[in-house]
């Protein structure tokens, strides 16, 4: 079992200390299954199993690092004893770290959730039957993840699970697709087909002519997923507490009270309710949720270690200082009932090419992709044809924006580049009076 090996590696490496030295332990581990689809079939399955150690060696304010590959063997003690020597020439030839905070009152904490996905052949087949007669692609990663954290002092968290995300697309013609993702820790085959044979009507509407929008401002209708990509220009350093203090947060008209955005908008790191584990590499742990915009209003950013102890301050995040589990508050709007409020406007379901504009001004700039639609009268009629959008989240989220979904949607990162991404989004549709289209 790896939480006992996990735990009996740490236990030895404590009697291996010299002096005043001190160590961390940081494992990230995965047993995953990947299925890759393509014209409604399965094209490629396999599975990756893998394990890896993060080794942290410190004196007073000197610290080194290794990582390790671990098999989950006898032979891992061996690995991990025989790095004590170079790390140990390492730290004396380090300079202090004046930013180094590690936890220094052990704190134990065990979330073990119960096995309950089915195997991913059955997975595979509940997806192959919801979408039969289509050309479905895409990738399902499913299985169990492990993350383990001890130190020299005798604290040891640990947290394991099974997840599941399903990235994929239903393909029309020439560059036409309708994108989905679906994920969560349980398995609903009767989810899976409702969400199918939606996409499905929407590549019948795809096939329509297109709709040549002129560059304006059109009522808008963001999807979670759409909304997702927006939020996720946000995260990028917005939401950091180093960011703010160094002037370079894309919130920092929020925070300083120069902007709001609407009542309507509550933002939280939802550390309990998300796949990210709840402590993180230097043994503090992480709160169950971290308000940062309540009601339209800054309440918090998000802090490392390094920039607790620069700016004397209590930790409650990880070192990139981004939200790993964010909720949007849900709305009043039934999602049945956005496109009849959104009347004529514009839907978007998927985006891409985002980057900022004017990052001091929160300012967006971004592309259409797939299966974006025109409405009229609250009914789909054409396709939308690619459009540039630009505008600043202060006025999509702020005054522009209308209403929230009841319904929110579970999105999970889907990356898999070293290991299986364990980052989430929480969110509801929004309703938006304007969007900005340069071209």
């Amino acid at each position: 079992m790896m939480q006992a090996h996990f735990k009996n590696l740490a236990a030895e490496l404590a009697r291996q200390l010299h002096g005043e030295e001190g160590f961390t332990l940081w494992l990230e581990a995965e047993c995953s299954d990947f299925v890759r689809f393509n014209h409604g079939q399965v094209r490629q399955a396999g599975a990756v199993k893998q394990a890896y150690l993060e080794v942290r060696l410190v004196r007073g304010q000197r610290q080194v690092v290794q990582q390790l590959s671990f098999s989950g063997g006898e032979e891992d003690l061996a690995l991990l004893l025989d790095s004590l020597p170079a790390l140990r020439a390492a730290l004396d030839d380090v300079a202090d770290d004046p930013f180094l905070l590690l936890n220094d009152s052990p704190q134990n904490s065990e979330r073990v959730a119960a096995a309950g996905l089915p195997s991913s052949a059955a997975m595979a087949a509940d997806i192959l039957a919801a979408a039969q007669g289509h050309d479905l692609v895409g990738i399902l990663a499913a299985g169990d993840m492990s993350f383990g954290f001890a130190n020299h002092l005798g604290q040891l968290n640990w947290q394991q699970g099974g997840s599941w995300s399903f990235d994929w697309s239903l393909y029309s013609h020439g560059d036409k697709a309708v994108k989905r993702s679906l994920a969560g820790s349980e398995w609903d085959a009767g989810q899976l087909r409702r969400i199918i044979a939606e996409a499905a009507d929407q590549l019948e509407l795809l096939k329509l002519p297109p709709k040549a929008l002129q560059p304006g401002s059109y009522r808008a209708y963001f999807t979670p997923s759409a909304l997702g990509s927006l939020l996720s220009m946000l995260n990028w350093g917005g939401l950091s507490e180093k960011e703010v203090r160094s002037k370079r947060s894309s919130l920092l008209k929020l925070v300083d009270g120069e902007a709001r955005l609407s009542p309507l908008l509550t933002l939280v790191e939802a550390g309990a309710d998300g796949l990210a584990p709840q402590f993180q590499s230097e043994g503090f742990i992480k709160p169950d949720a971290v308000e940062l915009i309540v009601g339209g209003k800054h309440r918090n950013s998000l802090i490392s270690p390094r920039s607790s102890r620069e700016f004397g301050l209590v930790p409650n995040a990880g070192t990139h200082e981004a939200a790993e589990s964010l909720q949007m508050a849900a709305g009043e709007l039934p999602q049945a009932q956005a496109l009849e409020a959104l009347g004529t406007g514009v839907y978007l379901s998927n985006l891409w090419y985002l980057n900022f504009s004017d990052r001091s001004a929160c300012r967006i700039t971004g592309m259409t992709r797939f299966a974006c639609f025109w409405v009229e009268g609250g009914e789909i009629v054409a396709p939308l044809g690619v459009m540039r959008f630009d505008d600043s989240l202060f006025n999509l989220l702020g005054d522009q924006l209308e209403a929230l979904t009841q319904e929110r949607e579970l999105l999970v990162d889907a990356g898999s580049y070293g290991g299986r991404a364990t980052g989430s989004r929480h969110l509801p549709g929004a309703l938006v009076k304007s969007l900005h289209f340069s071209l």
